[in-house]
């Protein structure tokens, strides 16, 4: 999700002390490598599709086993009123980093991250358009992963962030762009061992094929970001061809949508179009760029839209590395 900054912080804080011991109470075997296998990267998933040991991003989301048996976590989630999308403990070991990326798969289209630090020293930096930051344990933070962002751990001792996804309700939202009061007046959220409050998780089920509608706001997006990488006639007139393109697979894609509906009929006449498309794009596309991340716009068209056009093509790489 593309944010007006690179960095907000959130004007609430959280129970340090107990965050920790629950975190360090969780056995090893809890504790996942990264799916791209980044060295010194590691997870605890905490909210994944059925509760199960997975990174994926659709489906039933519940809470795993883990998260079941931390309940100030589940109060701190909870806490937010929002809906929860995967969600994990992510672990970076001393001396490792997480290497600068943007996040453009389609997962993130609509969903931004949340970081509240438990276990952090201020030699861990995140870095995000330029940016750097040192988020304090107890704290919470959002940032734009659109944007190109990389960690660097250069303390003694791992660094561990509960990292939470959510497209967020309109009062979220408020609350984030806000002005936020004076820090001293900031509510810390106690842990009350009273209550277990009712924890909002998504529902992501996709129908078969993406109708016509999203893969227009998709790629009206796409276009809406589009540049060259260096500015020339035949650069300008590539970056036209590029869109007229668009334009195109968007009236065809809506055909075929019009004649076999959304319900996974004439799967292969889908796949056809989207593949014509991807082989029409690939010489047009040389040197056209994202202009707030500068990602090649043929890899933003394949990892946003096209390799999720028909859901059996859905392929890995939705991760997310910070």
């Amino acid at each position: 999700m593309r944010l007006s900054q690179p960095f907000f912080q959130l004007p609430v804080l959280f129970d340090v002390a107990r965050l920790q011991a629950e975190v360090a109470a969780l056995p090893a075997e809890a504790w996942v490598s990264h799916p791209d296998s980044l060295a010194g990267n590691s997870a605890a998933r905490l909210i994944s599709a059925e509760g199960a040991e997975t990174d994926a991003v659709h489906g039933q989301m519940l809470a795993t086993r883990w998260l079941a048996g931390m309940p100030y976590l589940h109060q701190v989630l909870a806490g937010f009123g929002v809906v929860w999308s995967r969600s994990r403990l992510m672990r970076l070991a001393p001396g490792a980093d997480v290497p600068e990326h943007a996040d453009i798969n389609y997962h993130w289209h609509t969903r931004v991250r949340l970081h509240i630090p438990v276990f952090t020293q201020p030699a861990v930096r995140f870095h995000c358009d330029g940016q750097s930051v040192h988020m304090a344990a107890g704290e919470a933070w959002i940032f734009d992963n659109w944007r190109r962002h990389h960690v660097e751990n250069r303390a003694d001792a791992e660094r561990i962030h509960l990292v939470a996804d959510t497209t967020g309700t309109a009062a979220f939202w408020q609350f984030v762009r806000g002005r936020a009061p004076p820090r001293e007046q900031w509510r810390t959220l106690a842990w009350d061992p009273k209550i277990s409050p009712e924890l909002l998780t998504e529902n992501a089920q996709r129908s078969p094929v993406m109708p016509a509608a999203e893969a227009q706001w998709l790629l009206d997006d796409l276009r809406a970001e589009l540049t060259t990488a260096t500015d020339s006639a035949e650069a300008r007139a590539r970056a036209a061809r590029f869109s007229l393109l668009l334009d195109s697979f968007v009236l065809d894609w809506r055909q075929l949508c019009a004649l076999h509906g959304v319900g996974g009929q004439g799967r292969s006449e889908f796949l056809r179009l989207a593949g014509a498309v991807h082989e029409a794009a690939r010489p047009l596309a040389a040197g056209l760029v994202m202009r707030t991340n500068d990602v090649s716009a043929l890899l933003v068209l394949e990892k946003r839209v096209l390799q999720h056009l028909v859901v059996d093509e859905v392929m890995p790489g939705t991760s997310g590395q910070g």
